[in-house]
């Protein structure tokens, strides 16, 4: 396991020993969980805007669909 420091200010230092006595765990526990907790939320995030790119290309892609078999129909019934 590797061995990291970590320089907090004041208002942090504060924030960590007090969960690491609310919940009873080491801070260097509550460190790790904190860095896993973001890494996914970063992912999470990630995920959620791809997703969200597809939906509105999806959209639009059918929206362009539409209008070009609209133009098609009306050249055809012409």
């Amino acid at each position: 396991m590797m061995v990291a420091t970590v320089r907090l200010d004041s208002e942090l230092e504060a924030t960590l020993n007090n969960l690491s006595k609310r919940f009873h765990k080491k801070r260097s526990d509550i460190i790790r969980e904190a860095i896993s907790l973001y890494a996914k939320t970063l992912e999470d995030t990630k995920k959620s805007r791809l997703h969200s790119a597809i939906d509105k290309t999806m959209t639009k892609d059918f929206d362009e669909y539409k209008t070009m078999e609209a133009t098609l129909v009306d050249g055809i019934t012409k």
